[in-house]
């Protein structure tokens, strides 16, 4: 029979995982949320509440990286889809909100947003598992993890990032010689 202490073993053993984890995985989901959306502040929402059901859970999943990015995934579809029905209920007439950066940044601030601008118009041309695959890839998730994230065989996702990372040369080519 069981001590009264064991249940409390196990919830400690679990808080104890699930800090380790968070400390390790919050910023590569933080970076790939805001990498897929182009919105930092939806991405730390989005990846803060996939960690809060994570612990709710209580125990850790077999493949704990794989169901934070699946059910990150599945967060960030949703708060897209809320973004994008209340955008059109509301239109004001404003296409984009005002701009908000720094201003009279110096030139290598300038350059490497240029840079960041032109990979993410990039992107928004790619699929959505493109984007998907080469992100989690670029943030060092394994084959093994990014397949059970998008529901593709483990033995595709070679082929499938080969075939994306390939795509992404194609426009990122086209687009940074295309005259502006």
């Amino acid at each position: 029979m069981p001590s009264p202490r064991e249940p409390l073993n196990r919830q400690e053993t679990f808080e104890t995982s699930f800090r380790g984890f968070f400390a390790d995985r919050f910023p590569p989901l933080h970076r790939y949320l805001s990498r897929i959306s182009g919105d930092p502040e939806l991405a730390e929402d989005v990846a803060q509440e996939t960690f809060v059901r994570l612990y709710r859970r209580g125990v850790m999943p077999d493949d704990p990286a794989a169901w934070l990015v699946s059910v990150a995934n599945n967060l960030l579809r949703d708060e897209q889809r809320k973004k994008s029905r209340r955008l059109r209920l509301i239109s004001t007439g404003k296409s984009q909100p005002d701009d908000v950066g720094e201003a009279g940044g110096p030139e290598a601030d300038l350059i490497l947003k240029e840079r960041a601008s032109l990979v993410r118009g990039v992107l928004d041309t790619m699929s959505q598992r493109e984007q998907q695959l080469l992100i989690l890839h670029h943030e060092g998730y394994s084959y093994q993890e990014i397949a059970v994230a998008l529901g593709v065989a483990p033995t595709g996702v070679g082929t499938l990032l080969v075939r994306a990372t390939a795509a992404f040369a194609r426009a990122f080519a086209s687009r940074s010689h295309a005259p502006r």
